[in-house]
């Protein structure tokens, strides 16, 4: 039984989702990550021989598959393998009951679809309620969800959700706009294409006044505009 399957086997017992942005930390051991990377490095040499590529001799391709493997588990999928950061918040001891927002965050993720990039920025906007987090948090909270295959769509709903139940904010607000390679790589190639997605909760979804102030200041904030 490959370390893969031993996996899969915990996650099905315990009744859990592991698509593929899915985080499924709890389900693996420490020892078990450097025998996924080597388990993934194999049969991507797998793939590299169906796309009969002499690795052997190819000076370029003789590594990749290990760079590729150590890539996925560590580095641009890591938000499926790690933990999430570890995120305390505190009390709005000022009781600030006003929108703020933050962003640019950089957004760079990869389409579940076609394992191209997406990459782009987010925009936060929050209308507080008992507690509050640090700024930079925000950025390690998109980081960890983007690290992952994704769809955009789903990718802002999931940010929404953890900034939503990290901070029981009264409103939560966002906005993703991003360039997807698959669109700009393959297919039409269509280079000046964007996307853009946006979720509002709470106050910023039902009280209009307030989601139109969060457009108005979100217009004036580095890079949205552009």
């Amino acid at each position: 039984m490959t370390i893969s399957d031993t996996i899969t086997k915990r996650i099905k017992t315990a009744g859990a989702k592991f698509h593929c942005n899915d985080n499924i930390a709890e389900f693996i051991h420490d020892h078990e990550m450097e025998l996924l990377q080597a388990e993934v490095a194999e049969k991507f040499q797998g793939v590299l021989e169906s796309l009969v590529i002499d690795t052997d001799n190819d000076h370029n391709t003789k590594e990749t598959a290990k760079r590729v493997a150590k890539m996925f588990i560590k580095e641009i999928f890591s938000g499926r393998y790690k933990a999430g950061p570890a995120i305390t918040s505190f009390p709005n001891a000022q009781s600030y009951d006003q929108l703020y927002i933050v962003g640019p965050i950089d957004v760079r993720s990869t389409c579940a679809h076609h394992f191209q990039n997406i990459i782009g920025n987010a925009w936060v906007g929050v209308f507080p309620g008992k507690n509050v987090i640090g700024l930079s948090k925000f950025n390690r909270i998109v980081d960890h969800i983007a690290s992952r295959p994704q769809i955009q769509e789903e990718m802002t709903v999931q940010i929404a959700d953890e900034i939503e139940r990290i901070t029981g904010a009264e409103g939560i607000a966002v906005v993703m706009k991003a360039e997807h390679c698959c669109m700009t790589h393959r297919g039409v190639k269509a280079h000046e294409s964007d996307m853009v997605t946006s979720v509002m909760r709470g106050a910023l979804r039902e009280q209009v006044k307030l989601r139109e102030e969060f457009f108005h200041l979100l217009s004036s904030m580095k890079g949205y505009s552009k």
